[in-house]
This record gives structure tokens, sequence and C-alpha cells, in this order.
């Protein structure tokens, strides 16, 4: 919105340096400031407004680890604060006319406001079970639906809307029309589906320490607004020999609020946390990330990207998975961790809650690292 009034001021009156605006590198650096400036700022009188409303953490007294119980006065669905401050400068500094924003903002809002449901159920209604499973998978799928029939049947994505890229290998795409283009939805439509679901369900599984899931979401922020603003220039997606994708670059803008976002919330939600983001916002990043990546054909390069989000879903499911069979088989339930996901293992194992979520980071962004070099390691 503010974009658009910037524009029309340059294109009527023609202020010097109002040009600069025209481009999504000055963009970018407005909406991270924006969102920075937001999360900080609103964000105090937000925790203020919990605190004063009670919204405090439910914390189980029966999950093993005494060191969380001291977390139980800790204020709640502070992801109010990241979606205000990802959506506000997404809607001031991207075009309004790109479906991109449009799609991307359906993604934060819906997804955040299932989210605050459950947190509410949780915190005011003191139900600690929350939102109903199924209905959490309700709203997932119907964000995946809008995105993937947005995606699937907009005319401006014809050309390549059920192409994504492959990582490391050069010139090689998967095509989820394998039947023909008149059934590829009935392939790429679930396949989105699923992503969102999966992202969405897997982030809030990671948000289980202070600062763990606001950290690692910025870290993946950055790298898919790098390959959205590549993607969406015609001379770097040539020089790269990567799918050029018009408009996409505007993404890069929503990476950008979303990072500054999550680093202004960093800053109240570090170890020890002054406010727990609950899922209002997991839900919302998680998914957030997921459509992205959707959105740029990059999503088989997710479990890099995102690769602490993956490692902590998949210990759930070994755990899980392994204790169901040595039951049925033994008896006794058997574990592969002492506990999950997998950050609580390394708790139990005696490792402080700060360096367990500094070295996650540094594992997030070696995996960032890794994901950029496929664009030239190929």
């Amino acid at each position: 919105m503010l974009y658009e009034l910037l524009a029309w001021i340059n294109d009527v009156i023609n202020p010097p340096g109002f040009g600069a605006f025209d481009y999504i590198t000055t963009r970018t650096a407005f909406a991270a400031a924006t969102a920075l400036l937001i999360s900080l700022f609103i964000g105090k009188k937000i925790i203020h407004w919990l605190q004063k409303m009670q919204l405090k953490e439910v914390i189980r007294d029966d999950i093993g680890l005494n060191t969380h119980l001291a977390k139980a006065d800790t204020p709640t669905m502070g992801g109010v604060i990241i979606i205000l401050a990802t959506v506000i400068p997404a809607l001031l500094w991207m075009r309004i006319d790109s479906i991109y924003t449009w799609m991307i903002v359906f993604v934060v809002i819906v997804l955040g406001g299932v989210g605050f449901i459950d947190d509410y159920i949780k915190v005011v209604q003191k139900d600690k079970s929350g939102l109903h499973g199924w209905f959490k998978i309700i709203g997932q799928v119907f964000v995946g639906v809008v995105i993937g029939a947005t995606l699937y049947f907009w005319p401006a994505f014809q050309e390549y809307n059920t192409l994504t890229t492959v990582p490391f290998l050069k010139e090689v795409n998967i095509d989820y029309a394998f039947f023909g283009e008149s059934t590829g939805w009935l392939i790429y439509i679930p396949v989105v589906i699923f992503i969102i679901t999966a992202v969405s369900n897997a982030a809030n599984l990671t948000d289980g320490l202070d600062g763990l899931l606001s950290g690692t979401s910025a870290i993946a922020g950055i790298i898919l607004g790098i390959f959205a603003y590549v993607s969406g220039r015609v001379d770097f997606s040539s020089f790269l020999n990567i799918m050029y994708l018009p408009g996409s670059g505007e993404l890069t803008i929503f990476a950008a609020s979303l990072v500054g976002a999550c680093l202004g919330f960093l800053w109240y939600n570090s170890y020890p946390a002054s406010v727990f983001m609950g899922d209002t916002g997991s839900l919302a990043l998680g998914g957030a990330l997921g459509a992205f990546a959707v959105m740029i054909h990059k999503e088989l390069l997710l479990p890099i990207i995102c690769g602490i989000f993956f490692v902590e879903t998949v210990s759930v499911i070994i755990q899980t998975t392994w204790f169901k069979y040595t039951k049925r088989k033994y008896g006794e339930g058997r574990r592969v961790f002492l506990m999950t996901p997998i950050h609580h293992h390394f708790e139990k194992q005696g490792w402080p809650e700060s360096k367990i979520v500094v070295r996650f980071w540094i594992i997030a962004i070696l995996l960032g690292i890794i994901s950029l070099l496929t664009l030239k390691l190929r």
C-alpha cells in the first residue's frame, strides 16, 4: 500500500530519490526494518497486555523436565507479534497487484488464526488438549487447497505450474502432471496440502525451547528470500540456469518482513524467554515457509532449508513407531531417544537450553549454506 503511494508520488511529483522504491532491494530493506521496529515496540506492549490478562503458558507436569515448570508464568500467544510484524510491512512494501502478496499473507493470517484458537482454548478455557487435531488439519488442508488451486489454475502460472526443481541436478525438473495436464491438479494440489501441513506441524514441534523456532525460522526466511530474488530476475535466473518465475521477487520482501519480525520477537523470546509464540506463531511461521517454498518451486529443498524442523519431526516419528512396535512385540514400549522432539533428548542429557538452541542455529546456518550451494553445484 505504501509502495503504491510512493510510486504515485514519484510519477506525479517526481521528487529526487523516490525512484529507488521501484527496486525490490530497497523495499526489502525497508520491510525488514519496519518489521523489526514493529516487533520491538509493539511487542513490548503486547507482552504487557498478555501479562495483565494472565495469558500464561500451559506447562504439562508429566513431561519429566523440571526446568520447564519455571516457565509456567511466562505469557504465551506472542505469535500475534510475529503475525502483525510480518503482515503489516508485507502489505506496506509489496505490490498489492501481485498474486504472491495475497497468497502468502492469506497463509499467515489463516494458519495464525487456527493457532490462536488453539492457544485460546488452552490458556483461556484451561483445556490443555487445545483445539482438536482434526480441526487443525482442516485449517491446514483448507490453506493448502487454496494455495494449490491458485498456483495451478492462475493464468500467469500456466507455463510452469506443475514443475519443481530437483536439487543438485542440472536442468532437471519434476512435473507433477504425470498423467497429463488435464489431471495434473489431482496430484499437484494434494502435494501442496501435504507440504504446508507437514511444515506447519514440524514448526510446531520445534517450538519447545526459548528462541529455537524464531531463530531457525529467520535463517530459513533469509535463504528462501534469496531464492525468490534470483528466481524473479531474468538475468540471475539465466546465469544460474534456474527456473525464471516472473513476479516472484515480491516474495523477497515478505521474507524480509518475516526475518525482521522473528529477530524482533527473538529479543523477547531468547533465553530466558519473556514471551512464547504459542501455536499462534508456530503454525503461521511453518505454513508460511512451506507455502513460500512451493511458490518458488523449491519444495524439494525444504528438508535442507528447514532441516531442524525435519529432524525434530523424524525424531518423533522414530520414537513413536519404535515404542509401539516394541510394546506390541515385547509387551513393553522401548525408546530410541530419552525424549522427543530431539531437543528434549539433549536436555535430558544435561545440555543447557541456551547451548542447544545456539548449536541448532549453527546447524540451520550450515544447512542454509548447503541449500544456496545447490544454485551452482549441479
